[in-house]
């Protein structure tokens, strides 16, 4: 009994902390990976279970940096020291742990570990002699899990890029439709620019329908596929009217402005309505799959409708779609209302205009001829005018005018100019820069006119000749004047600032001479006739001058419908031209 004993307390001797020999035994036998680092991070000792998980001997490790022998990314490449995190922990002298790392095996071979290391300090100095470094490699099963997750994170950072890439992909639809819109206000043209941007970008089919009236119906245009059969153009047209209380979409879109989404199960709803009939033949005649209906214009100012079509069962809108359709549709009534509204004032102010250009005189042996044209569907009537009018004394005076603005305040302002301008010159000899400057006092005070081009000119000279033409002109293109002997000469002189600019200038207006040969013809034309927005105005210059020389011998009225016609292509503005030929003495 007390040798049992005996033997035990030899025993507990022999396990007791105090034994050097039991640490080195703890350490060699234990069953995870053990590394010794120094402070610079160099591998001092291992044991056997390290020797098994690097796949190396202790021998050829030592001395070797732990970081670059084995520490790796996911991926095999070297993980940069600034981001090792046991590096990190050994320079601020602390314990730290790692969960998710790897490790390049002397076999090549790379396996996923987790590690736990805590300095080793000096008992006496308390100084750090480097850190003790436990590995495990981590479970397959783990390993796995780790990846599966991660596949999970791929897959919803796909479908979050894939559906912000969608959304970007509407906005821009809309942002684009909106900068195209914005550029014609003729309704035609706006419907046709859309539906070539909403197809294919948005739908395989479009579709859009206006009121015309409080209950008729007009398909203005039906937009598919290149490549489309030309027969399916055929469903444009007056369509059967708006009835009450159905169920179709078309109508209660038209009757009620809200959208419609329909998919497959219900297209195949039986109509309830003539429109609802024609509607549904046209989407069965398309292969529709799946349809969205929207109100152009919002609230009570719906204008009309746009159906869109796709025909692919495997990508049928959404209501994302819906909502950007929804959108494009407010968009678009709007823009129909405004070109409704514009073409109302365009009309009449188009007439305006003309009721307020006086017809020309008979003056004599002179032969004179006028012409206005208004500016290109789309753009607006601007303020341009011509005049001719026999003064006081018989002398011809010849006016032409260009009034700053458009529309109905640009008429209005071109009639009052119009008014004064014929008063101050009627009986008064005075020089052309003189009258010209009076318009200009009072064009502030007793006009709603801001600023105004013009030329004033006076044909002086007994019925037989010789004439000279008196003018001034404020800042307005220069007449032009063809003589019998094949020449064409710009009267650059008699120059002065524009009416509006300057009204307290004390220097009178220069007024200038020239003589006008028998058979001779003037042209007053106002900018449209040359001007292109973005264009050399020498360019426009010289291309005038080129087309009325190889008018000059045409009769009058040819002349003018000739230059008329030869507006510069691109020009948004309207044209007044006054033709003035001398007879032969």
């Amino acid at each position: 009994m007390a040798e049992g004993l005996k033997s035990g307390a030899e025993h507990e001797r022999r396990l007791s902390a105090g034994e050097p020999a039991l640490w080195q035994q703890v350490v060699e036998q234990l069953g995870t990976a053990l590394a010794v680092i120094d402070p610079a991070g160099r591998i001092v000792a291992v044991n056997q279970a390290a020797e098994r998980l690097l796949q190396r001997a202790a021998g050829s490790v030592y001395g070797r940096d732990l970081h670059d022998l084995c520490h790796r990314d996911p991926g095999g490449g070297l993980v940069p020291r600034e981001r090792c995190p046991l590096l990190r922990a050994l320079a601020e002298r602390r314990a730290a742990r790692g969960d998710d790392d790897r490790c390049l095996r002397g076999d090549g071979r790379l396996v996923p570990i987790s590690w736990s290391a805590t300095p080793l300090a000096d008992d006496v100095s308390g100084v750090c002699q480097g850190m003790v470094v436990l590995i495990v490699e981590t479970a397959a099963d783990r390993r796995a899990g780790r990846e599966r997750a991660e596949r999970a994170e791929q897959s919803e950072r796909t479908a979050r890029t894939s559906a912000l890439e969608s959304l970007a992909e509407r906005l821009t639809l809309v942002a684009e439709i909106t900068d195209v819109l914005g550029q014609t206000l003729e309704v035609d043209e706006a419907l046709a620019r859309l539906s070539r941007v909403l197809v294919p970008r948005l739908a395989d089919w479009a579709a859009v329908d206006l009121r015309v009236g409080s209950r008729q119906v007009h398909r203005v245009a039906v937009t598919g596929p290149e490549g489309r059969a030309a027969g399916q153009e055929d469903w444009r047209g007056h369509l059967p009217p708006v009835g009450e209380a159905t169920h179709s979409p078309l109508v209660q879109v038209l009757n009620e402005g809200a959208p419609v989404l329909q998919k497959q199960v219900d297209l195949e709803a039986p109509p309830d309505s003539p429109l609802a009939t024609v509607h549904d033949a046209f989407l069965g005649a398309i292969g529709a799959a799946s349809a969205i209906t929207v109100p152009l214009g919002s609230g009570r100012q719906v204008t009309g409708a746009l159906t869109l079509v796709r025909t692919d069962p495997a990508r049928p809108f959404d209501t994302g779609d819906l909502d950007v359709a929804g959108d494009i549709g407010r968009r678009v009534g709007l823009v129909i209302d405004n070109a409704r509204r514009f073409g109302r004032q365009r009309a009449v102010a188009e007439a305006m205009q003309r009721n307020l250009l006086p017809p020309l005189p008979a003056h004599g042996r002179f032969q004179l001829a006028a012409r206005y044209q208004p500016a290109p569907p789309g753009s607006q009537v601007g303020g341009d005018w011509y005049d001719a009018f026999a003064l006081r004394d018989g002398t011809l005076a010849l006016v032409i005018g260009d009034v700053v603005g458009h529309d109905l305040t640009a008429a209005a302002g071109m009639a009052q100019l119009h008014g004064i301008l014929r008063s101050l010159a009627w009986d008064h000899a005075e020089p052309t820069g003189a009258v010209v400057d009076r318009l200009d006092d009072a064009m502030h005070a007793i006009t709603i006119v801001r600023m105004a081009t013009l030329v004033l000119a006076r044909v002086e000279g007994p019925d037989t000749g010789p004439w000279t033409l008196h003018w001034t002109s404020a800042g307005h293109p220069p007449p032009l004047l063809l003589t019998p002997d094949g020449s064409a000469q710009y009267l650059e002189a008699g120059q002065g600032l524009i009416l509006g600019t300057d009204p307290c200038a004390g220097d009178p207006r220069p007024s200038a001479a020239h003589a006008l040969p028998p058979r001779s013809t003037l042209l007053l034309y106002t900018d449209g006739l040359i001007e292109v927005p973005g264009s050399d105005l020498t360019r426009g210059l010289s291309r005038l001058r080129r087309h009325a020389l190889a008018l000059a011998h045409e009769p009058l009225d040819i002349l003018c419908d000739q230059l008329a016609a030869r507006t510069p292509l691109g020009s948004t503005d309207d044209v007044a031209l006054l033709a003035l030929r001398l007879p032969v003495p």
